[in-house]
């Protein structure tokens, strides 16, 4: 990974104010012109398109005591081993500047909306593949999504601690069911985010392919299946979608004993995740709090997608 660019002001929100300076600096560092580029969206990362090229640039959020996935080199090892991924454009990265990770990638252009059955083959070749790559990964991923939620629960300004106690609550109790747990599909290489947007159509290879890999781990298939029935049930798209998933995949997650588990597990941690997130008073927030209060009254709300 490059070093630093410059430190800049790491403690400061992630808005868009801070994220087009560094898309400023970045493209400055790589050799492309920021003038006019469009922000495509600004919520766990930012993504903004060029329009002097045909690039996309990634600005994710400031790590942690841990430095991330350097995603590019494991996108290059994964397309040298079919897996069908987005192609990082061709120059040295990643950066670092202001405190974020910056990544560029090829701009595909989209043409028709993502179906769940776009991430069969894909995810297909990812969990099927016998070889790990050199670099670090993470590899205890249920262990650090227990720890993620706790962290976002303590962390969020929005929660009442009402809400904290809830979430708490159904922390531990997941916790401490996971051990009864049994899963029927091997470790492997996962994407640790496995739903519609962050999945692009290539036009040329006429496939899905994968993006957006900062949550990628070692860890278990069913997180990555249960991802995209939790979006396909939650976000109201048609019941038949997540099935043609099924049958193109080869195995259906709602028929394995530990679904509800591994269900309410998922669905914990997008809500922690974008409570953790969230600014008081915004849409955003609104619609965290709501589905906390769907979870207290256990009712089957559809979501809005933040």
């Amino acid at each position: 990974m490059s070093e630093p660019m410059t430190t800049g002001a790491p403690g400061l929100p992630f808005t868009p104010r801070r994220t087009r300076w560094i898309l400023q600096r970045a493209c400055g560092a790589g050799g492309f012109d920021a003038t006019g580029a469009q922000l495509l969206r600004h919520h766990t990362n930012a993504v903004y398109r060029l329009v002097s090229a045909p690039v996309v640039v990634k600005i994710d959020r400031p790590f942690g005591v841990r430095p991330p996935v350097d995603v590019v080199a494991l996108v290059r090892w994964l397309r040298e081993r079919g897996v069908p991924t987005v192609p990082p454009t061709a120059i040295a990265q990643p950066l670092r500047i202001g405190g974020c990770t910056v990544t560029f990638w090829d701009y595909l252009p989209q043409h028709r909306p993502i179906a769940a059955v776009d991430l069969a083959a894909p995810l297909a070749a990812l969990h099927g593949l016998r070889t790990r790559p050199a670099q670090w990964l993470p590899d205890r991923h249920l262990d650090d999504a227990f720890a993620h939620i706790g962290r976002s629960i303590e962390a969020s300004t929005i929660l009442s601690p009402f809400d904290r106690r809830l979430l708490h609550d159904e922390r531990l109790r997941l916790a401490a069911a996971a051990p009864a747990v049994d899963f029927p599909l091997r470790p492997a290489l996962i994407h640790g985010d496995a739903h519609h947007r962050n999945t692009l159509w290539d036009p040329d290879s006429r496939r899905g392919v994968l993006c957006d890999w900062e949550s990628v781990a070692v860890g278990r298939p069913e997180w990555d299946l249960v991802t995209l029935e939790v979006h396909c049930r939650r976000f109201a798209h048609p019941p038949t979608e997540y099935e043609t998933f099924c049958d193109a995949y080869g195995f259906d997650i709602r028929t394995w004993p530990g679904y509800p588990w591994l269900r309410d597990l998922r669905e914990l941690r997008m809500i922690t995740t974008n409570a953790y997130k969230s600014t008081p008073g915004t849409p955003t927030a609104e619609e965290v709090l709501r589905r906390v209060q769907g979870l207290r009254e256990d009712i089957a709300l559809r979501w809005n997608i933040l």
